[in-house]
This record gives structure tokens, C-alpha cells and sequence, in this order.
């Protein structure tokens, strides 16, 4: 494996010195992926908390608009979660009527989870900042390469 060109430090900005950077960290797909998911994140996350949700919340809801329902096992996988941690916070949003969770019909030992028309309601919003956010984050790359970007992604995670 080749490695990129070392940037003498203190000759370019931070950002600049990560591009060109021969440290793993900035090398490695996994360490680029979650610096950017942060990164992107942490801006949207205020918007999240601005409309009284937490960041798990947020995307338990997120995961749930615009389907039919998920078992606990795939909700924790869409949400990016643990299932201990869903478990603790479905409880929540079922009594604030954001959710409704029954047995499946295919097999009673799994709980459905569904959004209710209340917490759709709550969510769409939300949706709509979130799919903005995306857009003016996307908008510094070229438009052939931002949908290829978000394409390729789709590939590793369906894998």
C-alpha cells in the first residue's frame, strides 16, 4: 500500500493536513466514516434537542417514518442503537404516543414497532431540516459526486 505525502505541520489548516495525511487514522474507512457521521451529525443533533428529542429518539423516530413497522432487532440496526438502549427508550415514547409496539402476527415472541400519526407528526418536520441539512452539506461536492458518494454507502451498509 502506497502512502500519501506527509504534510509538514503547521503549513496548512488542520482540515487540509487530514486530507493529505499519512496518519491511519485519516486513512482508515472506518475512522473517516465515523469523523464524518459526527461532524455532519453534531450539527443536525442541535436541531434534534431544539425540538425536545434525544439523538436516540430522533432516530428511533426517523427509522420508523414512512414504514410499516419494525421488530425491536431491526429498529435497534436502522436507529443505530443497542436493543438494551431501545428498550429503554420505546417505553418513553409509547407513553408520550409517538409509538405503538404489539406482538408481530408471524411470530408473537417479536414486538412490532410503529410510528403513531402523533409522532409522524412530530417527526416530519425534523425530516424535512434533516434532508436540508443533507443538501447544504452535499452542496460543496460536485452533484455527480455526492450521489455517487451516498450510492456507494448505500453498497457497504447493504452488503
Amino acid at each position: 500500500m502506497q502512502k500519501s505525502p506527509k504534510i509538514v505541520q503547521g503549513t496548512e489548516s488542520p482540515s487540509r493536513q487530514a486530507i493529505g495525511s499519512s496518519r491511519f487514522v485519516h486513512r482508515y474507512l472506518a475512522s473517516v466514516l465515523a469523523q464524518a457521521s459526527h461532524r455532519i451529525s453534531a450539527e443536525f443533533h442541535v436541531e434534534v434537542r431544539k425540538a425536545g428529542l434525544t439523538v436516540t429518539e430522533w432516530r428511533v423516530l426517523g427509522s420508523l417514518v414512512e414504514g410499516d413497522g419494525e421488530t425491536v432487532g431491526q429498529l435497534a440496526r436502522l436507529a443505530v442503537t443497542k436493543q438494551p438502549t431501545l428498550s429503554k427508550v420505546l417505553p418513553r415514547l409509547q407513553e408520550q404516543g409517538y409509538v405503538s409496539m404489539q406482538a408481530s402476527r408471524l411470530d408473537r415472541r417479536q414486538t412490532l414497532v410503529s410510528i403513531t400519526p402523533k409522532g409522524a407528526k412530530l417527526i416530519h418536520g425534523l425530516c424535512e431540516q434533516a434532508m436540508e441539512h443533507q443538501r447544504r452539506v452535499l452542496e460543496k461536492l460536485d452533484p455527480d459526486h455526492a450521489d455517487r458518494l451516498v450510492d456507494m454507502l448505500r453498497a457497504i451498509i447493504s452488503r
